[in-house]
C-alpha cells in the first residue's frame, strides 16, 4: 500500500510540472556541466575570457578533498601564478563563501575546500599587470524549485536538523502467549447432569454471561454456571447429557492484555536489563507499541535464548497468542547536537543526502552520518543545525532532481 502511494505520488507531481509550469521552475546543472556552448581549456577547465586575458577555471577532487585550481594565460601564454591576483565569491542557498588563492607550480590554488554541492553562483576576480577582469556564471546542481501549494499537494513535509536523543537498541523477536494471570478455569459448583450449553469455543462473553445450566445431583435442581469474567472461550468439555464430575468444564481468557515473549541470545541478554524500554512491531498495527521488559523467565531455552516478557496492551483483540513480533529494545541513549530523521535519507551520486529547503527552492546535502536509532540518524556535516529539511516524500525531490539526467563533470 506504502508503495502504490508512493507511485501515484510521483505520476501525480510528473504530471503537476507538466501543467504547471508556471508555478515550478526546475534547475539542475551539475557543476562544471560539459555542453558545447562552454569553452574549455587544456586542462578540461571553464575557460574565462577578457580580450587578451583568460582564466582556466577547474575543481580538482582526485584522491582528495575538492578545491579549485586556476591557469592564467595572456595572448594564449602562461603567466606566472604569482603574477595574478584571484578571488572566487561561491553564492550559495544560505551561504556565501569567499576563497583566496595561492600560487602552486604553474597554477593557482583554492585556500579552502569547494565543499559539497558543488552548487553557487561564481563571481570571479583577477587582477594582472594592473587590468581587473571580472566574470560570473551559475553552477547548479541537486536543486529544484517547487511551488507552495504544489508541495503541499504532494504531501511534502519538512522538518529542522537539529539536536536529539540517538537511542542504541537491539533487535528481538517473540511470540504473543496468553496471559496466564487472566484466565479463568471454570467447573460446576455442585455436580450434577449438564442440561444446556450455551457458548462455543472462540465465543467472546462478558462477566456473568450464561455458560450452561446444571441439575445438581444433591437437590435436583437446576442452577446456571455463569462467566466469572469477560474474554474468550479457549476451551469447553462440557456437553448436554453429560456429568460435571468435579472437571475443568470452561476456559476464559480475558485477552484485553497478552504477553509478549521475546527470546534475547546471550550477547543480547548481556546488554538488556529489566525495565527496558521496548518497541514491539506486529503486522496489525502500523505504529509499534511501547513497553519495558518487566521480567525474565528463570530458564534458558533450549537453543541458550532467554526469555524477556513484556504485558501488552490489547484492547483490538488482534494480538492472539501465537503471533509472531519483532522488538527493538533500547539499552542506551546519548543527545547529539545534529540528527536529522533516517526517513528523510535520499542517495544521490554516491553520497548519502537529504534536501534542504529554502523557500520554494529544495536543494541537496551531502551528509557525513554518525550513529543511528529507529528514527534519527546523527549528522556529523553536511548541514547546519536550524535548516529545514524534506522529511515526508523526499523521494518526489529526488525524481524532479534526477530527472535532467545531467552527470557531475569537472
Amino acid at each position: 500500500m506504502k508503495l502504490m502511494s508512493k507511485i501515484i505520488l510521483a505520476s501525480l507531481f510528473m504530471l503537476l510540472i507538466a501543467a504547471c509550469t508556471d508555478s515550478t521552475e526546475v534547475a539542475m546543472e551539475h557543476d562544471d556541466h560539459v555542453d558545447e556552448s562552454e569553452a574549455r581549456g587544456p586542462n578540461n577547465g571553464r575557460l574565462l575570457s577578457d580580450g587578451d586575458f583568460s582564466l582556466e577555471l577547474a575543481i580538482f577532487e582526485s584522491g582528495m578533498p575538492p578545491q579549485y585550481r586556476a591557469w592564467a594565460r595572456q595572448d594564449g601564454e602562461l603567466l606566472a601564478p604569482a603574477s595574478v591576483d584571484l578571488n572566487v565569491t561561491l553564492t550559495r542557498l544560505g551561504a556565501r563563501d569567499e576563497i583566496s588563492f595561492t600560487p602552486q607550480g604553474d597554477y593557482l590554488r583554492s585556500n579552502s575546500v569547494v565543499y559539497e554541492p558543488h552548487s553557487f553562483t561564481v563571481s570571479v576576480v583577477a587582477q594582472h599587470g594592473g587590468r581587473r577582469h571580472t566574470w560570473e556564471f551559475d553552477s547548479i546542481e541537486g536543486r529544484t524549485s517547487i511551488a507552495a501549494d504544489v508541495a503541499a499537494s504532494l504531501g511534502i513535509q519538512t522538518a529542522i536538523a537539529g539536536p536529539q536523543i540517538i537511542e542504541k537498541t537491539v533487535q528481538a523477536y517473540g511470540r504473543v502467549v496468553a496471559n496466564s494471570e487472566k484466565i479463568s478455569h471454570v467447573s460446576a459448583r455442585f455436580d450434577g447432569r449438564i442440561k444446556d450449553v450455551f457458548v462455543k469455543i472462540g465465543e467472546r462473553v462478558n462477566a456473568g454471561a450464561r455458560l450452561a445450566t446444571i441439575e445438581s445431583n444433591q437437590s435436583l435442581t437446576d442452577y446456571e454456571l455463569t462467566a466469572p469474567i469477560a474474554g474468550v472461550i479457549l476451551t469447553r468439555e462440557a456437553g448436554p447429557g453429560e456429568q460435571s464430575a468435579g472437571r475443568e468444564l470452561f476456559t476464559i481468557m480475558d485477552d484485553s492484555s497478552v504477553w509478549v515473549d521475546l527470546a534475547l541470545f546471550p550477547q543480547q541478554r548481556a546488554q538488556v536489563s529489566q525495565g527496558a524500554v521496548v518497541r514491539i512491531y506486529s503486522a496489525f498495527d502500523e505504529q509499534p507499541v511501547t513497553a519495558q521488559i518487566e521480567r525474565f523467565l528463570p530458564q534458558i531455552n533450549s537453543d541458550q535464548s532467554a526469555t524477556a516478557r513484556v504485558t501488552l496492551p490489547n484492547p483490538s483483540g488482534l494480538l492472539q497468542p501465537g503471533t509472531w513480533v519483532e522488538a527493538r529494545i533500547e539499552v542506551s541513549e546519548r543527545e547529539v547536537p545534529l540528527a536529522v530523521r533516517r526517513i528523510a535519507l535520499q542517495s544521490f551520486r554516491d553520497f548519502t543526502v537529504v534536501f534542504a529547503q529554502f523557500g520554494e527552492q529544495y536543494e541537496v546535502r551531502m551528509l557525513e552520518l554518525g550513529e543511528t536509532s529507529d528514527e534519527w540518524v546523527e549528522v556529523l556535516s553536511g548541514i547546519s543545525a536550524g535548516t529545514p529539511y524534506v522529511t515526508e516524500n523526499s523521494f518526489i525531490i529526488k525524481a524532479d532532481v534526477e530527472k535532467s539526467g545531467a552527470t557531475h563533470d569537472h
